[in-house]
């Protein structure tokens, strides 16, 4: 078993990002669609009635070539990750199709780019087979917080078997590249540390949180059965804990929790002391990521995340210093088959694909931050 973490110091003086590592796109673009003129704010009239005022024009997108121009299926696109990843591949000039349950996701993320020649919506729910023509898919549908998955754990395990056969199969058909979003929790409470990929994992398959980490695990074989005998082109990310703007207020997860709870003036929520660790990484470095594993000719699993480790105690006092210094702490106790540590070995992710994280976690925090005040009217 890994020893007890050691507090450790962090670099907050790390350069400020200004433009993301796909295509070199600014980050100013990108802030436009989720804190600027694009993001979606109704006005709110003194009889608690709410206006949207109809869009005049839509985001700039990059010029393609036909023979250039992929069409894209994003699953899950209207979540938090998803809706970040459909920006990015707007912007880049593809085409793309988003199907949603809207479980977790909210049409108001992908709402700027409704009715662009580009882009669709479909309303559908992955358990379901979807058929239509597409080059390549992000699959990235399935509820992805404790709370969110642990609602309906049945659901989770048909949407994480059902859904990839599903992606797969369509896969197969239209010879279509698939990515599938697998996550760290297939290593469960790791024994080893920080986690490789080659790392089998330390999982119960019967507890609370069996139905995603044991779902994920399942969608990983079918992946790689499709890729064996069916010679489907597959790539699999496995995704650190990730923050940043479009987060659901009510996911339950570690950043969004403590950046409302302090907005609100509540006190902010530890388990177990805070003394477990996690690593976390700002969504515009793990977008990145997933774009650079889907161009890759690397088909074996991808760690995506940030290797700076903290506890959940020093991220708590970090946003609290942030957001609201006369916040208070609380001290709760920890849920059941709740992980000790997580932190990323990501050697195979810069050898393989070229990537690393940019973003500081504090420019990241920053900007979510600035989100949320910016919904503080809906928390």
């Amino acid at each position: 078993m890994s020893p007890s973490p050691k507090r450790q110091k962090h670099n907050y003086s790390k350069p400020v990002v200004t433009h993301v590592a796909t295509e070199d796109i600014p980050l100013a673009t990108l802030r436009e669609l989720y804190l600027g003129k694009y993001a979606v704010r109704p006005a709110e009239d003194k009889a608690g009635m709410v206006t949207y005022a109809p869009k005049t024009n839509f985001p700039p997108v990059r010029k393609l070539h036909t023979n250039e121009q992929k069409r894209v299926l994003v699953t899950g696109g209207a979540g938090f990750v998803g809706s970040h990843l459909v920006d990015r591949l707007m912007v880049m000039g593809h085409q793309v199709i988003v199907a949603d349950n809207f479980f977790t996701g909210f049409k108001r993320n992908v709402q700027h780019w409704i009715g662009h020649p580009n882009f669709e919506l479909i309303r559908h729910d992955v358990v379901d087979p979807l058929i239509i023509e597409v080059d390549q898919i992000y699959h990235l549908a399935c509820p992805a917080s404790p709370p969110h998955y642990q609602h309906n754990p049945v659901k989770t395990i048909k949407t994480s078997m059902m859904g990839t056969l599903n992606m797969l199969g369509l896969a197969k058909r239209t010879k279509a590249r698939i990515l599938l979003a697998s996550t760290s929790e297939v290593y469960g409470d790791p024994e080893e540390h920080p986690q490789k990929e080659t790392y089998w994992g330390h999982v119960n398959p019967i507890g609370i949180r069996a139905c995603y980490d044991e779902g994920k695990r399942i969608a990983e074989t079918l992946a790689y059965e499709y890729e064996r005998k069916d010679k489907v082109e597959v790539r699999v990310v496995r995704i650190f804990n990730t923050f940043g703007p479009r987060m659901n207020p009510a996911d339950g997860r570690v950043v969004s929790n403590f950046i409302v709870q302090a907005l609100k003036g509540e006190q902010l929520t530890v388990y177990g002391h805070g003394a477990q660790t996690r690593s976390f990484q700002y969504v515009h470095d793990l977008v990145d990521g997933m774009i650079k594993l889907m161009a890759s000719d690397y088909s074996q699993p991808v760690n995506i995340g940030n290797p700076e480790e903290y506890t959940i105690a020093q991220f708590a006092e970090s946003i609290r210093d942030l957001v609201n210094p006369k916040a208070t702490i609380i001290d709760l106790p920890m849920p059941k088959d709740d992980p000790q540590r997580r932190k990323p070995d990501i050697t195979r992710a810069k050898t393989e694909i070229g990537w690393e994280p940019r973003f500081s976690v504090m420019q990241g925090v920053e900007e979510t931050v600035e989100y949320f005040k910016s919904i503080q009217d809906i928390l």
